[in-house]
């Protein structure tokens, strides 16, 4: 892993052609960029746009990856060593014409993004995925488009031009996997013999909320593995960091193919893949170095640390030991690929957390794994597709929709996602959805099995006791399913659907335009307080295809509803006031954060649209808020560390405070007189709080 993070300029705005965007379908927030790599050595952005690296889970701070990105090895024309790689070994990463990173896009290029949600504003009906993110590019240039910077030591170009496609999924049972699908054409003159295709990963298990990047210290925490069973080299927190690091991120091996058909260990002879890591820049070790130049590169791609006869006396307990590392998954040897022809090859960056026995991560033992292990296994699902036997052969009853060759890359589907509302009200949510999932098809059996509906929440201070994991936390509350089928419960569904349907808006105009055909109430909970909700909607399963019943995914239809007082327009419904009242330092709702800013009261009973002013006991005017009803509490700190403002829903009569000054001074203890002006008839009303330190 990098040693250090540098402040070096990154040229990347010479590079007009760079692009780059974040996984967002699942629970991996991953950059990906258009020259085939991952990761962006937490700099949170090349382009400054504030993309975590590879977070996971999602809003959680943890991290798993400073960067990755592909490399192609082989001899040309059966005698040049050449190797052109994605990513190397570098303090601060990529940066146009940087050497080690020698693949370049062409002016005007970017990252394409499309998807196969029906609903979503990309929707293609091509695509693969809930989120497929899609690019071109070519290690053939020694000077990068659109500049005058060379790319250092880029001597032997292979003329390779690849097409490379991302796919991410929002289903619970798929959401902790992005596949990474590479189809490498040599567009040269020469013959590429023997060649090897690699990827290399710097991974990294950090809490950066808690112990920010940069410095050897952290970066040397990794300990690291291979597992030859399921092709998957993966890392992991050997030390045990703060923060809730309890996790693994795996590169695994998928399958390619070439003119010779399926290429994959079990299934052709002669065919290997190899396992390499090394201690980051380091160039004395003879076992442990890193590759700088071609020959080495290609000797660590045709040669495996896994293959070894002392792989399990010494290398795989060295390897679990806590160190700064960079490893290498790579598979080979394609025999030869002439000019035109193609090789398509697949991996997939896979996370899992760590399943809890006691023992410290440095056990890195079965139990500990066997969430990786059962995540691998179903991202190799999802890349057979058809392939059910991974026999790289289609047989009988696997051409699923009837085109006479394998398509890979197909998920058994849940039923669609609800469509659905929360209505934050005093002591209650209100969840409303729709019946669109109970028109559901499942790709692979063909059949309307949609069976029943689960309602989620989370408990009560949830977000507030440590890293958020906010999928774990959430805690099924109710479950419906149907009736007369003699499968799940026969609860049937009258005790939530409606008895009309239901829409909030106008259906001839722009809005909530959504019929709501079923509505469940969470009942006597604490206003003010987060409460995550979601409904998922789940099927029969089929046992002729040995399919176990699937749910969709929560993160869809999540929301953060805080409870609270509803509108009070022209004070119909009493005077308006401030809790907790008094306010004492340290409230539990604050959470773990020591930061002052972290702070909260909430003003309650307000008007759709209102001017809040504070003053202090003397009459000094400390702050001055206007509240309408959309409030989604992004105007304080304490939201943007225990929230979301795109996900949360509020009362509409309520609004917090961090107890700052206009001018962004904490405030002192004591009284506080308040005042509410409603907006629309201008009648005004006047209060008073107290803050407790």
């Amino acid at each position: 892993m990098a040693a250090l993070l540098c402040s070096a300029s990154l040229h990347v705005a010479a590079q007009a052609s760079f692009d780059e965007k974040l996984t967002t379908a699942g629970n991996i927030r991953m950059t990906v960029n258009n020259l085939g790599m991952i990761g962006n050595a937490f700099r949170g952005s090349y382009n400054v746009l504030g993309y975590p690296s590879c977070e996971f889970p999602a809003n959680s701070g943890i991290e798993h990856l400073f960067q990755g990105g592909m490399w192609i090895g082989c001899l040309i024309n059966n005698s040049q060593v050449a190797v052109s790689s994605g990513a190397v070994d570098d303090a601060s990463g990529y940066s146009t014409g940087k050497g080690g990173f020698e693949f370049t896009a062409e002016v005007g290029a970017s990252l394409k993004e499309q998807s196969s949600l029906i609903d979503h504003p990309l929707y293609n009906p091509r695509a693969i995925s809930h989120q497929d993110l899609i690019a071109d590019f070519s290690d053939k240039n020694t000077v990068v488009p659109g500049t005058a910077i060379p790319i250092s030591n880029h001597q032997f170009p292979l003329g390779a031009d690849v097409h490379f496609e991302a796919y991410n999924y929002n289903f619970n049972f798929a959401n902790y996997f992005v596949i990474l699908n590479y189809t490498i054409t040599n567009n040269s003159a020469n013959t590429w013999d023997s060649v090897y295709i690699g990827y290399w990963k710097d991974g990294v298990v950090r809490n950066v909320n808690i112990t920010p990047p940069g410095g050897s210290a952290f970066f040397n925490k990794g300990g690291n593995g291979y597992l030859d069973s399921l092709y998957i080299a993966y890392e992991f927190d050997a030390t045990g960091d703060p923060g809730f690091t309890n996790s693994y991120v795996g590169l695994k091996f998928l399958g390619a193919e070439d003119k010779n058909g399926f290429a994959h260990p079990e299934l052709r002879t002669n065919f290997v893949a190899n396992y390499n890591a090394w201690q980051f820049q380091n160039s004395a070790d003879p076992l442990y170095f890193s590759p700088t130049d071609d020959n080495q590169k290609y000797g660590k791609m045709t040669s495996g640390l896994n293959n070894r006869l002392d792989w399990e006396t010494i290398i795989r307990p060295t390897l679990r030991q806590a160190n700064n590392r960079s490893h290498l998954m790579s598979v080979g040897p394609f025999r030869q690929v002439a000019p035109g022809e193609s090789v398509q090859i697949a991996f997939a960056l896979v996370c899992a957390k760590k399943k809890e026995d006691g023992n410290p991560n440095t056990a890195d033992n079965d139990v500990q794994k066997d969430i990786l292990v059962q995540n691998s296994k179903f991202a190799q699902t999802a890349y057979n597709g058809e392939d059910v036997n991974f026999n790289g052969i289609l047989d009988p009853g696997e051409d699923r929709d009837g085109d006479g060759k394998i398509t890979r890359f197909i998920l058994p589907a849940p039923p669609d996602i609800p469509r659905s509302k929360m209505i934050a009200g005093e002591n209650k949510i209100d969840l409303y959805w729709s019946n669109n999932a109970e028109s559901s098809v499942d790709p692979i059996s063909k059949k309307k099995d949609f069976e029943g509906y689960r309602v989620y929440k989370t408990t009560l201070g949830f977000d507030v006791s440590g890293t958020q994991d906010i999928l774990t936390a959430l805690k099924l509350v109710a479950e419906f399913d149907s009736a007369g089928n003699h499968l799940f419960n026969e609860t049937g569904f009258a005790a939530i659907r409606l008895a009309d349907s239901l829409t909030f808006g106008d259906t001839t105009s722009a809005g909530d335009t959504i019929y709501y055909h079923y509505k469940y109430t969470f009942s006597n909970i604490q206003n003010g307080w987060q409460h995550a909700v979601a409904v998922t909607a789940f099927d029969q399963g089929d046992d002729v295809n040995n399919l176990q019943s699937l749910e969709s995914s929560t993160l869809p239809t999540l929301k953060r509803v805080f409870p609270g007082m509803p509108v009070n327009n022209d004070f119909k419904n009493g005077d308006p006031f401030v809790y907790p009242n008094p306010y004492y330092a340290s409230a539990a709702w604050e959470g773990i954060s020591t930061n002052p800013e972290d702070k909260k009261v909430i003003f309650a009973n307000l008007p759709a649209r209102c001017n809040i002013r504070i003053y202090t006991a003397s009459g000094d005017l400390v702050d001055d808020i206007t509240h309408n009803q959309e409030y989604n509490g992004s105007d304080i700190k304490w939201y943007q560390t225990y929230s979301n403002a795109n996900q949360t829903r509020f009362s509409g009569g309520e609004h917090a405070w961090d107890m700052l000054s206009k001018d962004n001074q904490i405030i002192a203890r004591g009284l506080y007189l308040f005042s509410v002006k409603d907006l629309s008839s201008g009648e005004i009303f006047k209060g008073k709080f107290v803050i407790i330190k």
